[in-house]
């Protein structure tokens, strides 16, 4: 029993293993994606030569590397007022407690010209995936991201 059951173990683990799926959960912001919608949720693959993007298995699109341009990043910081009057609301001490905190969601953008084909688009990423994503956005293209916030933009 022990040998069958070690011998279904040196099969199940390394197929696992291989099975697992290396693309990162991102948010599609918005951009140029034709019949897609902000606020969907996709994920994203990084892989030697493109970068694709798939909604329920199925590719979105595939941007070739050598066709991205530019790659962009920045971080949107918000106070969770709302939430804190909620539970103030309920809990009077808490609510001011929550006031103070803040919330962060990090966002990812893309340019490419690909010939004729031209987009860009912009992604919100876990925190815990957003500078894997950036690492390997980097490495495919040989671009270095640029941080939104340094950049100054006159009206």
């Amino acid at each position: 029993m022990k040998y069958v059951l070690a011998a279904v173990l040196c099969i199940a683990v390394p197929a696992a293993i291989f099975a697992s799926d290396n693309g990162y959960k991102i948010t599609y912001d918005g951009g140029s994606l034709p019949d897609t919608k902000a606020g969907i949720g996709m994920k994203i693959y990084i892989e030697a030569n493109q970068v694709r993007l798939a909604k329920d298995n199925a590719d979105v699109v595939k941007i070739p590397a050598t066709a991205i341009t530019e790659i962009s990043y920045g971080q949107d910081v918000h106070r969770r007022i709302g939430t804190a009057v909620a539970v103030g609301v309920f809990t009077l001490g808490v609510g001011a407690l929550i006031a103070l905190s803040k919330s962060k969601k990090h966002y990812i953008g893309l340019i490419w010209a690909d010939g004729d084909k031209k987009g860009g688009l912009a992604l919100q990423c876990d925190k815990n995936d957003y500078r894997g994503i950036l690492a390997g956005l980097e490495g495919v293209t040989g671009k270095k991201a640029v941080d939104s916030e340094t950049m100054t933009v006159k009206n």
